[in-house]
């Protein structure tokens, strides 16, 4: 088993072994805004989580999308006093909600804990030079496709397909820096070339999607 696959297990099992509290929240909820206090680290057991920052003239971006196993929030554990982003579930959710005094501790005295954390920050890291050169080097098409790939798992299991959660086209365009109507384009052409089908009500999206990735 990986060491991700251990954290969520552990994580699924409420293994965490840090005091905590469960938060099970609907689809669509707020679980803190940008500028609230901060309190706690989250941690989520099952369903996603959306991190969004608003800017001063009210433009929003999608800087995340967090699935079970994911730790957020943890820039309390840095001194931060105010969220500098806002989480919102896409899906239901359970999330453990974990002081920050109890998560320094238990990250001092719980070697598999700080393991577990420490590979949950350099994933993050690498997914946000990831998320940057995307937007600086490559065109819309390409930056869909890998959303579309993150989202269905590819970069956790070897399946040649993965189930896309529900997610609005609109919030597609935001992830991807684009506008509702190309993204419409984009899924087309995803569909028609079968990098992308709809089954039992759901989209399926397939492997074969990389070659849009790995051809620029």
């Amino acid at each position: 088993m990986t060491t991700k696959n251990r954290c969520n297990a552990a994580g699924a099992r409420g293994g965490l072994h840090v005091p905590n509290t469960i938060v099970r929240y609907p689809p669509g909820e707020t679980v803190f805004a940008q500028g609230d206090r901060c309190a706690d680290v989250m941690y989520i057991r099952d369903g996603r989580v959306k991190l969004t920052v608003t800017s001063r003239t009210g433009r929003v971006a999608v800087i995340a999308i967090l699935r079970a196993g994911a730790f957020f929030g943890e820039g309390a554990l840095a001194g931060q006093r105010r969220r500098h982003c806002s989480a919102h579930t896409l899906s239901a959710s359970t999330i453990a909600r974990v002081k920050t005094g109890d998560m320094r501790r238990s990250l001092s005295q719980k070697a598999t804990l700080a393991h577990c954390f420490l590979s949950h920050l350099l994933i993050r890291n690498i997914h946000a030079e990831s998320d940057l050169i995307d937007q600086l080097f490559n065109c819309c098409e390409t930056r869909l496709a890998r959303i579309l790939l993150v989202l269905a798992n590819f970069d956790a299991h070897y399946l040649p397909y993965g189930p896309l959660p529900m997610i609005s086209r609109n919030l597609l365009a935001d992830m991807a820096g684009t506008t509702r109507s190309k993204v419409d384009v984009l899924m087309n052409r995803f569909r028609k070339r079968g990098f992308i089908e709809r089954v039992d009500g759901g989209v399926q999206v397939h492997r074969s999607l990389l070659t849009i990735v790995t051809q620029e």
